[in-house]
């Protein structure tokens, strides 16, 4: 009875399980193309993009495309649906969420995302817009800007708090220089590999 395995750890922990798995089913009917710009299947822009140079067209396709790379990287999944976040602004089931971009009027070299979550009372809200500051932020030699400045938008019930956090670690990461609560960064710094 001891010590005698009756099953593998491959039958106890099926992949196909795991709701945050990389692996694609190829199954992509109900999602817009990676390059196409669907205006009618992205929510409108709230108030944080309001007189703002909003990114439509090939500007936000590369933009987002690059959103679906940086978050691959760094993990950033909707464990609900179990896809990279970035897809959510192609699944043509939730057209009123996901991301919108502008480009900030006072300055060009900061990017404005505004998050509208499938519901206003997403549980996961507040975990998917840190992880979307950290890693556009975290790995901003990938793009362009200086900072990319993320919010939630109104329709969410805990929108104000959430975006007052979204502020602060804007603060910090532009008094220090560095991403808060950004463990690979600081991983990288000390050479050794991070866990995430």
């Amino acid at each position: 009875m001891f010590g005698t395995t009756y099953w593998t750890i491959r039958d106890v922990v099926r992949p196909e399980m795991n709701p945050f798995s990389r692996a694609t089913t190829g199954d992509d009917a109900g999602f817009d193309d990676w390059d196409a710009f669907v205006p009618e299947n992205l929510p409108d822009p709230g108030p944080f993009l309001a007189g703002h140079d909003l990114l439509d067209g090939a500007a936000h396709v590369d933009f987002h495309r690059l959103t679906r790379e940086l978050f691959e990287q760094r993990g950033v999944y909707d464990a609900t649906f179990g896809y990279n976040l970035a897809k959510l602004s192609l699944d043509r089931r939730h057209p009123d969420a996901g991301f919108r971009y502008a480009i900030d009027a006072d300055d060009p070299t900061v990017l404005r995302a505004e998050f509208t979550p499938t519901t206003e009372f997403c549980p996961q809200a507040d975990a998917l817009v840190k992880g979307s500051f950290r890693a556009w932020n975290g790995l901003s030699d990938r793009h362009e800007y200086d900072i990319v400045r993320v919010r939630v938008h109104p329709s969410h019930h805990q929108a104000d708090p959430l975006n007052e956090t979204l502020e602060r670690l804007e603060r910090e990461l532009r008094e220090t220089g560095r991403v808060p609560g950004d463990d690979r960064e600081r991983a990288d710094d000390a050479g050794v590999e991070s866990p995430f």
